[in-house]
């Protein structure tokens, strides 16, 4: 596969910097890495966006994560593998990624769940990264940015 154009945020240099400060806003909270890669990864899954797949993948073994928690989070709901916690995360993640799935994008349920896990900080930091892994999605998967080349 080839890209149909270099990245957006690259072509647009002003662009980079701010969305890179945001992912390091993501990600300073105080939650586990694993578990941020495993939302990061979730999102990408979900939008079909290879390069931030790959990039999700190589990130969670890098953390020393099993194949079976990496291989399985798209099947988080019925694979033995995640805690309560990250299960109520990547809920929330994929809830508040395909808002558009339902007239309630983030029912009570799943908002409630997530609070019983997450204060209201930890719960920004995982919008964040859902919202910030949404936007390297929608740059990345239009332009059919290359698994592994930047």
């Amino acid at each position: 596969m080839e890209p149909r154009m270099k990245n957006p945020a690259t072509i647009i240099p002003a662009a980079i910097t701010p969305i890179q400060e945001l992912m390091k806003a993501a990600q300073s909270q105080g939650l586990p890495e694993q578990l941020m890669e495993m939302v990061h990864l979730r999102v990408s899954q979900i939008n079909g966006c290879s390069f931030c797949v790959d990039a999700g993948l190589k990130s969670l073994r890098k953390l020393g994560e099993s194949d079976e928690r990496i291989g399985l989070v798209a099947a988080w709901r019925e694979a033995p593998y995640y805690t309560d916690a990250e299960r109520a995360a990547l809920e929330l993640a994929e809830a508040s990624t395909r808002m558009a799935d339902r007239a309630d994008a983030v029912s009570d349920e799943v908002w409630d769940n997530a609070a019983d896990h997450f204060d209201e900080r930890q719960l920004a930091s995982i919008l964040l990264m859902t919202a910030v892994t949404n936007l390297f999605n929608r740059l990345n998967a239009p332009v059919r940015q290359v698994a592994g080349s930047w």
